[in-house]
């Protein structure tokens, strides 16, 4: 007697491995043949290894077929599925898979996102995929496994059906064509990106195989009330139950709500448990009854509090099997209310009860090709929340964004507002004017749509619901989404909190969604103009100071406002050919502006000059004429720094008065494009990102670039008080000819005030180039809780002084501990300057915030080892020489391997993503500060910390081991 093998594990199987393709053409064999005698064997043309999840043309790229389009005018090289036609980019993909079931167990094949369809054929079996990029396959394959659990799976994709032609101009959208399907749109091109040549085409997000008894669960819906300022709150739950069996099933039904203690310890909150039955081959909607909680820990947006996670996990076992099926999922308890503010006319947004000021930015998504990953994931959003933004809008001419994306939202407190697929460039507003109608399939838009909110609708990120991007979708499909994502009356009102009447209203799990708002556009209701006008922007260079002018910007909410973007030279140097190092050239105009002339390579990769003529001087030229890539490359992050640290600034300095958010255009971009951007497609940082993360904190003093006053911002629901301003200007020869405290002073919460009018340069004999060091910090016992690091120059004038300042090489003290686990290594950086200061008019406090004191420094991070149970080394030492007194200027730390030879720069030394706590910072004589790096060290590299700067023109390496 043979031993039965042991039933397959119930749950989710990924199927990301293994996976090879081949052009449709090139495979002589059906897909039955494919998948029954014709398999193929290896990756033998016409197969080659697969990128599931992918794009057909990552695929080729991969194999080297292609050329990388996002490498120099490599795109250029590739043939578009507009001259080739459909079938050049028609795509089979293969795998196999070891599965067998036992008795009454099920099995789903799942695909969470085809573009555009596909025939599916498992072991000679086929099954139609239909249309639309935006909806989940799940099929069940219980009746067609092979009996050996040898498996053969071969898939068919198609190209969208309208995938358009590129017109010689290029343009918003190509020819708008990809509008008339429900598509990515951003693929035929945009003036920040060149048309994707496949149009995305292939699996592009999770395959994977669900394993389950004869009740499976499906969709369960999470929503929460709240009463008694948020101290007394339910947990309301709907799922829909179904039966694939032949008999009715006895089910035990559980859902579980935990608490994680430390690693994998959970307090056990909730445990609640029904009998029910489900009739053979039904579906049944459940919901629970609601569970109550006393005074939970909430979810907080970034900079506002913690994100506060719960497990939930429900479960299903059926009478005479066992246990059937089980779905968990972290859960925030949190409410959040959006409307139109009476005093500014802007949306103004409550996260539970508090108001939150909006400081974030636009998303497009991750990767051109969309080869998505967790760990990409992971490292995108993270730097969202370095910046202290609390806000990512998706863009609604790229994807609806998947549940990894969300689900690191959730962990870092970033709000998202998610579009659904609409633009005004492609639908009925863009040049030429075509599809006023949207898509042609309206049934298949909503049926995306539908699917879209059950799948991200759990998530505590997830903020709003916006029919479009500079447009609203058709009468029909915009009243449908109206309907279906309709608001229970909980979440109509702050005001609506009868505990009492909840039971004669229905349960908000049982809705679609019903716990966020639906807006109709991104220039609608509360944001820009409201009425639809296109009233967002400006997308290029600006004066700093005006940005805090009264006149700047007239609405209350901007959903869009560009500028520049500039990457680091080393970017330049790996993603583009030699011939691309070659700078702009400045061309002076009769006006006497200065216009940039790209080189082709920058210009196809959609370069924004730095000048603006008529409007804005060239603002690299403010410190001289660039003689090489490195040197503009620098200077340009300088301007970046300015740029975005100004226009978050400008718009905090009318916080609540005249603003209730803004969102910049935009974060990143999918490819190596050279515009609108805090951190590049290989995950290198602009200085930008640094000028935002000290503008957006929570606390925050600035200088009002207009007014000359200084402010100081407190977004926190406290109030501060007994606090002090301390401001030092320096000179180039590091003297500090002005020196003032303002202390014993108090800040309401939510408020941006401002403080006095500085007297400096109006006063004594200031000269053209000066620094100004802004100090907010406690009475109590000095600790800093906000510095910010100005370069001035006279009105009128430029920052050419700083060119001989180059060689003012200042000394410093680095002290470095390095914490390892596995491949995470963390490393604190002590870093002192060590001139002196001459003619001090005070005494400037010494040691900047959040850091301890250099005597403090060991004993701080001997903590830190036993929190972080990372093994450390010993402290290492680098003393940088230098002969000047002053500032150091502008220092940028970079992690490299010291493995890899940098082949004159065409070799890419850099080990990226790194997690600074600052860069691109600059100390005052005497001061110091600690600077934290974060990064995982790739297998067989060794990590070293490279150290350079304004007045550091020879990169200085620092002992780290």
């Amino acid at each position: 007697m043979s031993l039965q093998p042991p039933p397959a594990e119930i749950g989710k199987r990924v199927l990301g491995d293994g996976w090879l393709a081949a052009r449709s053409t090139e495979v002589s064999a059906t897909g039955v043949e494919l998948t029954t005698t014709d398999p193929p064997a290896t990756s033998q043309p016409p197969w080659m290894e697969a990128v599931v999840p992918g794009t057909v043309l990552a695929t080729l790229v991969k194999n080297n077929v292609v050329p990388d389009p996002f490498y120099g005018l490599g795109n250029e090289a590739i043939i578009d599925i507009g001259d080739s036609g459909r079938e050049y980019y028609t795509f089979w993909f293969f795998t196999r898979f070891k599965l067998k079931l036992s008795t009454n167990q099920y099995v789903d094949l799942n695909f969470r996102g085809i573009n555009y369809s596909a025939e599916l054929y498992l072991n000679g079996h086929k099954k139609v995929l239909p249309k639309g990029m935006f909806r989940r396959h799940c099929i069940d394959v219980t009746d067609i496994l092979n009996p050996s659990g040898e498996n053969l799976l071969a898939v068919l994709v198609f190209p969208p059906d309208h995938p358009g032609k590129i017109p010689p101009e290029g343009g918003q959208g190509g020819d708008h064509e990809i509008g008339k399907d429900v598509a990515t749109q951003y693929v035929e091109g945009w003036d920040w990106v060149a048309p994707i040549r496949d149009r995305n085409t292939g699996i592009w997000d999770e395959v994977s195989l669900s394993v389950t008894g004869p009740v499976k669960v499906v969709d369960p819906h999470l929503a929460s009330t709240f009463y008694d300022n948020y101290k007394r709150v339910y947990l309301h739950t709907t799922l829909d139950l179904v039966n694939k069996g032949d008999k009715a099933a006895e089910c035990n039904l559980t859902i579980q709500v935990a608490t994680e203690v430390e690693g994998d310890v959970y307090t056990i909150e909730h445990l609640y448990s029904q009998i029910l039955q489900v009739p053979a081959r039904s579906l049944v909607q459940y919901t629970f009854p609601e569970l109550f909680f006393y005074k939970p820990n909430l979810w907080w947006p970034n900079g506002m509090g913690n994100q506060s996670l719960y497990d939930v996990e429900i479960n299903v076992t059926v009478q005479d099997h066992g246990e059937s099926d089980k779905w968990s999922q972290p859960y925030g308890f949190r409410k959040i209310e959006n409307k139109i503010d009476a005093a500014t006319g802007g949306r103004l947004f409550k996260v539970n009860g508090e108001r939150v000021f909006i400081r974030g930015g636009n998303w497009i998504l991750s990767d051109g090709l969309l080869r998505f990953s967790k760990k990409r994931y992971k490292a995108d959003i993270k730097f969202h929340a370095d910046m202290n933004f609390n806000m990512i809008r998706i863009w609604a001419g790229g994807i609806a964004e998947r549940p990894d994306f969300y689900h690191y939202c959730d962990i870092y407190g970033l709000l998202v507002w998610q579009e659904f697929w609409i633009t005004g460039d492609v639908d009925g507003r863009g040049d030429p004017i075509s599809n006023p109608d949207g898509p042609l399939d309206h049934d298949l838009f909503l049926l995306c749509a539908r699917d879209t909110v059950k799948m991200l609708r759990n998530h505590p990120s997830l903020a709003l619901w916006v029919g479009g991007n500079e447009q609203v979708p058709p009468p029909d499909i915009n009243l449908a989404l109206e309907q279906f994502l309709q608001l229970h009356p909980h979440y109509l009102s702050s005001n609506y909190s009868s505990e009492g009447s909840s039971s004669i209203l229905k349960d908000p799990s049982t809705y679609l969604d019903g716990t966020r708002v639906y807006i109709r556009g991104s220039m609608w209701d509360g944001f820009a103009d409201g009425k639809g006008n296109f009233t967002d922007g400006p997308y290029n260079i600006q004066n700093p100071e005006d940005f805090f002018k009264d006149d700047f910007y007239k609405y209350g909410f901007n959903p869009e406002v560009g500028s520049v973007g500039m990457p680091v030279a080393e970017t330049i140097r790996v993603t583009m050919p030699p011939e691309a190092w070659q700078i702009p050239y400045f061309r002076k105009l009769s006006s006497g502006y200065v216009q940039e002339v790209p080189n082709p390579i920058w210009t196809y990769h959609k370069y924004i000059e730095y000048s603006k003529p008529g409007l804005v001087h060239d603002q690299i030229l403010l410190y001289g004429t660039p003689k090489d890539l490195d040197d503009f490359c620098l200077k340009a992050q300088m301007v970046n720094y300015i740029q975005y640290r100004a226009l978050l600034e400008g718009w905090t300095s009318h916080m609540w008065s005249k603003f209730t958010g803004v969102l910049i255009w935009k974060n990143q971009n999918p490819w190596t494009g050279l515009r609108g951007q805090f951190y590049d497609h290989l995950h290198d940082q602009t200085a930008g990102f640094f000028g935002c993360r000290h503008a957006a904190e929570p606390i925050h003093v600035q200088l009002n670039l207009a007014t000359n006053f200084v402010e100081v911002v407190n977004t926190t629901s406290k109030e501060l008080s007994k606090i002090a301003v301390e401001i030092s200007v320096w000179d180039l020869d590091g003297s500090c000819p002005y020196y003032e405290v303002f202390d014993d002073l108090s800040v309401p919460r939510k408020r941006t005030l401002r403080i006095f009018e500085m007297k400096y340069p109006k006063s004594g004999n200031p000269k053209p180039v000066y620094f100004l060091l802004l100090k907010l910090y406690k009475m109590s016992d000095d600790e800093i809780l906000s510095r910010n690091f100005y370069w001035l120059h006279l009105p009128g004038g430029d920052y050419k002084l700083l060119e001989a300042y180059r060689k003012n090489t200042v000394p410093l003290e680095v002290s470095s501990l390095t914490f390892i686990k596995g491949s995470s290594y963390e490393i604190r950086m002590h870093i002192k300057n060590a001139s002196k200061k001459l003619g001090d008019h005070g005494k400037p406090v010494s040691e900047s915030g959040h850091c301890p004191k250099k005597n403090e420094f060991a004993k701080a991070l001997s903590e830190s080892v036993r929190c972080l149970k990372m093994k450390t080394n010993d402290a290492k030492v680098t003393k940088v020489k230098g002969t000047a007194a002053g500032v150091a200027f502008f220092v940028r730390l970079s992690v490299h391997d010291s493995k890899k030879d940098g082949n004159g720069g065409r070799t890419d030394t850099r080990i990226l993503p790194v997690h600074y706590s600052d860069n691109y910072f600059s100390l005052v004589p005497e001061e110091a500060m600690t600077v934290s790096l974060k990064f995982e060290v790739p297998e067989g590299a060794t990590p070293r910390v490279v150290m350079h700067g304004w007045n550091y023109e020879e990169q200085v390496e620092l002992a780290i081991v």
